[in-house]
C-alpha cells in the first residue's frame, strides 16, 4: 500500500510538472503570436487552467516531502509527547478540511457538468475540464493528509524523507 500511495503522489508531481510546461508553452505561444501577427484564442485562459492544475497536483507530493510550511519554532520547543499529540490534532483537522475541500471540488465539477457551464472567454471551454484537475488534485491531497494522520496515530509517520520513528 505504501508503494502504491507514494507512486500516486509522484505521478501527481509529474502531472504538476507537465502543467508548468504547459503554462510555458501557452505563454510562449502568446508572445510569438504578438511578434508574428497571429492570434491563438484562449492561451491566457489555458495558461491559467494549467497553472491551477500544477498547483493542485503538487499538493500531495509536497506534503509527503515535508515541503509545506510548518511552525517549527513552536514544534521544536515542546516535548516529544506533546509534539506528537499536537501533530495528531492538527493533522486530524487538516485531513477533515482536506476531505471537505475534495467533496466540494467534486461537487463543483458535477454541477458544472449538469449546468453545461462554460468559460466566459472566447474559447468557451466547458468549465468541468479545468475544474477536474482541482478536484483530482485536492482529493489526492486529502488522501495524503489522511495517510499522514493515520501514520501519526500509529507512530510511524514519515515526512520529508525521514526514517519512521515510533513515539509512545
Amino acid at each position: 500500500m505504501r508503494a502504491a500511495l507514494d507512486g500516486l503522489y509522484k505521478a501527481c508531481a509529474w502531472l504538476a510538472a507537465l502543467g508548468m510546461i504547459g503554462v510555458l508553452v501557452m505563454v510562449l505561444m502568446s508572445i510569438l503570436g504578438r511578434q508574428f501577427g497571429f492570434y491563438l484564442p484562449g492561451t491566457d485562459a489555458y495558461a491559467g487552467y494549467l497553472m491551477a492544475a500544477a498547483g493542485f497536483f503538487s499538493l500531495a507530493y509536497a506534503l509527503r516531502r515535508g515541503d509545506h510550511i510548518r511552525v517549527t519554532v513552536l514544534l521544536n520547543t515542546i516535548a516529544p509527547i506533546a509534539r506528537h499529540r499536537l501533530e495528531r490534532v492538527t493533522l486530524g483537522i487538516a485531513a477533515l478540511l482536506g476531505v471537505l475541500f475534495a467533496w466540494f471540488s467534486i461537487r463543483l465539477v458535477v454541477q458544472s457538468l449538469e449546468f453545461h457551464d462554460i468559460s466566459t472567454g472566447n474559447d468557451a471551454t466547458p468549465l468541468w475540464i479545468p475544474q477536474l484537475s482541482m478536484a483530482i488534485g485536492v482529493t489526492i491531497f486529502a488522501i495524503a493528509l489522511l495517510d499522514d494522520w493515520i501514520a501519526e496515530l500509529r507512530g510511524t509517520r514519515q515526512s520529508g524523507g525521514d526514517t519512521p520513528q515510533r513515539v509512545e
